[in-house]
């Protein structure tokens, strides 16, 4: 399955899967947790990893799921989406959400 045929619900389980195969210390500190509150903990890590790392939860997901490429690629073309839905001029979009394009 290519990034464009996913879903963007199976495309974020699989950047949750594997964020968490990245995390060795959160599989282990959640491992005795039940199945939903481990969804939900590693829902919150992932978007404080989001966060540490100057994204949106979405953009991590994209960014996990993707090439390098691809993922500056979808980033912009999502971004410059909500600028037109939200009406805003592009270079106020970007100084807005600290982007550098």
């Amino acid at each position: 399955m290519t990034t464009t045929e996913m879903t963007q619900e199976v495309r974020h389980q699989a950047a949750l899967e594997k964020y968490l195969e990245e995390s060795p210390q959160l599989k282990d500190e959640i491992k005795d947790l039940s199945a939903d509150d481990q969804r939900d903990q590693i829902q919150w890590a992932f978007e404080d990893e989001a966060e540490s790392q100057g994204y949106q939860p979405w953009e991590l997901t994209l960014k996990y799921t993707s090439t390098p490429e691809a993922f500056e690629a979808a980033r912009l073309a999502l971004h410059k989406e909500a600028a037109e839905v939200l009406g805003v001029e592009w270079e106020e979009y970007c100084e807005m959400n600290d982007l550098v394009v």
